[in-house]
C-alpha cells in the first residue's frame, strides 16, 4: 500500500504537503505512511479513492492489510511508543517490556530461543529511556495479579522485578494498578493490548503468539479504550496495588 499510494501521489502531480492538506494530516505523517511506519485509516482511505476516483482500492487495501500478519509490525509499534506522549497497557501473564529488569527480560528471551539475547535485552533496556528522559510519557498500566507470582527467572530473579515494580510505580508519570485475582471474570481475561498516544492521534496494538497487529481505525481503537477502563473498574488502587506486590514479594524466600 506504501508504493501504490506514493505511485498514485506522483501519478497525480500531487506534493507531500499537498496529500497532507488532503488527509488533514502532518507532512510528516504522508513520509512515515510512504515508508510503511504507518497505515491509512478508513477516512484517509476513502478521501483517496473519492478525489483520486480509484474505485475503492485504497478502502480494499487496506481491508486486507488488516486481515494478514504485518512483518513491520515490531518496528512500528516501537516507532510509535517511542514517540509516545500517553502509553495505557493492559498484560495478563507478563510484566510489560517498559517495566522490566534486565534478568527479567533475559529469562523470556532465552525461553523464547531468542537469537542475539545481549543486545535484545539492551534494546529492550533502552525503550524504558522514555519514562525518564526530560519530557517523560505518561504510563498507565493495568496488570492481571496471575502475572506477579510467576517466577520468571527464579525466585531472586522475581523479587527484584517485583521491587522494580514498586519503584516505578512511584514515578509521577507511572500509574501502575493490579488486578485481583479475586475480580474473577473480566474484560482483561480476553488478553494483552496497548493504546499509544502520539501526536498524530492515537494507535493500538494487540498482541499475538506469533506477532502483533497495530490498530488505527478510530473505531478500534476506541473500543480498546473502553476495554482498558473496564478492566480499571475492577482493578485495584495504586497504594492496595503496591501493597500487595510488597507482600507477593516478601512471600518468595
Amino acid at each position: 500500500m506504501a508504493y501504490y499510494l506514493r505511485f498514485q501521489r506522483m501519478q497525480h502531480g500531487m506534493s507531500g504537503h499537498a496529500l497532507a492538506r488532503l488527509l488533514n494530516c502532518a507532512r510528516s505523517s504522508i513520509s512515515r505512511l510512504e515508508n510503511c511506519e504507518a497505515k491509512l485509516t478508513d477516512a484517509q482511505a476513502a478521501t483517496l479513492d473519492r478525489e483520486w476516483n480509484t474505485g475503492g482500492t485504497f478502502t480494499i487495501m487496506l481491508w486486507y492489510a488488516r486481515l494478514g500478519h504485518d512483518p513491520n509490525w515490531f518496528k512500528n509499534f516501537t516507532d510509535s511508543e517511542g514517540r509516545a506522549s500517553v502509553l495505557k497497557i493492559y498484560s495478563g501473564q507478563l510484566i510489560p517490556a517498559l517495566l522490566q529488569t534486565p534478568a527479567y527480560a533475559r529469562a523470556l528471551l532465552v525461553e523464547g530461543r531468542e537469537p542475539g539475547i545481549d543486545a535484545l535485552v539492551e534494546a529492550r533496556m533502552a525503550r524504558q529511556k522514555i519514562l525518564t528522559n526530560d519530557s517523560p510519557a505518561d504510563l498507565w498500566v493495568v496488570l492481571a495479579e496471575t502475572a506477579l507470582p510467576c517466577l520468571v527467572g527464579g525466585k531472586a530473579v522475581m523479587r527484584e522485578q517485583l521491587a522494580r515494580l514498586i519503584e516505578l510505580s512511584h514515578l509521577p508519570n507511572v500509574m501502575l494498578r493490579i488486578v485481583p485475582n479475586t475480580a474473577g471474570a473480566n474484560p482483561g481475561l480476553d488478553g494483552p493490548f496497548k493504546v499509544i498516544k502520539v501526536k498524530e492521534g492515537q494507535v493500538g496494538y494487540v498482541e499475538a503468539p506469533t506477532g502483533g497487529r497495530l490498530v488505527a481505525d478510530a473505531s478500534e481503537v476506541d473500543g480498546l479504550i473502553d476495554r482498558f477502563d473496564r478492566i480499571g473498574a475492577v482493578a485495584l488502587p495504586v497504594d492496595s496495588s503496591r501493597s500487595l506486590i510488597k507482600h507477593l514479594m516478601e512471600t518468595m524466600t
